[in-house]
């Protein structure tokens, strides 16, 4: 049985998660799911990955909205 070997040996090894759930990064960055979908309306959320029925964001498409939230200017979004 090596295939439970391999997984003894490797019940310490932490898996990095590469990528996010809505809910997960509306916590991570303290914004509400409805905010997230008045974001992705208006063009503005982070590119999503879709996996089946899954969508996901990855870190690197969540750093690269952060820059470019940073950027622009706080006016960009009309409130509602």
């Amino acid at each position: 049985m090596p295939r439970e070997e391999a997984t003894e040996k490797n019940e310490n090894f932490l898996i990095p998660t590469l990528a996010m759930s809505i809910p997960q990064f509306c916590i991570a960055h303290n914004i509400s799911q409805g905010f997230y979908y008045k974001l992705k309306r208006n063009r503005l959320a982070p590119h999503e990955l879709r996996l089946g029925k899954r969508t996901l964001i990855t870190f690197e498409a969540a750093a690269d909205w952060r820059r470019k939230r940073e950027a622009k200017p706080a006016t960009t979004f009309a409130r509602d």
